[in-house]
């Protein structure tokens, strides 16, 4: 047995043993601890090499690498039409949403979205796009650089639940930077919502979203609500209206 692991054992029975042999004998003295009884060497964590620059993580899968949608389908499974220019895409008028080919849980994921130096529009027809995770709880992405709208529908906002703590927007035309870190919710056997999704964010290095909750899916209209699923797609949103990404990568956690 390992040395520190017998000190482990001897700390934790200690107190046991002598609280029984004070009963009837005079109490023995407790063990001096010292520093190796809390060390935990084993499991080893394993090693990922971080990225540089542009350059994702070495366990992540590259949902966008500047060059095909091989990561992406439609709502009907078909090759998306979304144009791809210098290494960035954007969402071309009526090109539909699209969807990873592949089904998440819990991830961490990296996205850096562009809204157009030429402001059209205003409120919620100001690049109005979207991240939604498992087909139900929706990211906000809009731009939000003075650019007055209801505060649940904001650039960083769980939409129409949780608005940012703060508005990061960069000015239009600048690339904005999401860091993701999302929980999904989880169900008892029953159906019956056992803990909700949660979602972390840092929009251009700023904390906008801490653990916050989401009361259910994303609706545009009425009460969210849950609704038992597994694992699901993550979708990006064709609001029919300009906005750029690049440098997608995601991490299963």
């Amino acid at each position: 047995m390992n040395k520190y692991i017998k000190y482990i054992l001897v700390s934790l029975i200690t107190p046991y043993v002598i609280n029984t042999y004070a009963q009837t004998k005079e109490v023995a003295e407790v063990p001096k601890m010292v520093p190796e009884m809390t060390e935990v060497w084993e499991p080893q964590p394993r090693v990922v090499t971080p990225g540089i620059g542009q350059e994702a993580p070495s366990d992540a899968l590259v949902l966008f690498n500047g060059k095909d949608l091989s990561q992406w389908k439609t709502r009907n499974g078909e090759i998306p039409k979304w144009n791809i220019t210098d290494n960035v895409l954007t969402v071309v008028k009526s090109g539909g949403s699209i969807y990873t080919k592949d089904d998440f849980r819990d991830f961490q994921l990296h996205i850096e979205w562009q809204t157009p130096a030429k402001v059209v529009g205003d409120g919620q027809h100001r690049s109005n796009s979207g991240i939604i995770m498992q087909g139900g709880y929706e990211l906000q992405i809009l731009d939000s650089y003075n650019n007055e709208t209801y505060v649940n529908g904001m650039a960083g906002s769980l939409y129409k639940q949780v608005p940012p703590l703060v508005n990061a927007m960069k000015m239009p035309g600048e690339w904005n930077v999401y860091e993701v870190i999302y929980i999904a919710p989880r169900f008892k056997e029953d159906g019956a919502l056992f803990s909700p999704a949660r979602l972390t964010l840092l929009h251009n290095g700023v904390l906008v979203q801490n653990n916050s909750e989401y009361k259910g899916n994303s609706a545009y209209i009425g009460i969210p609500k849950y609704k038992a699923h597994g694992d699901g797609p993550i979708m990006l949103q064709d609001h029919g209206e300009t906005i750029s990404f690049r440098n997608i990568w995601i991490r299963k956690l």
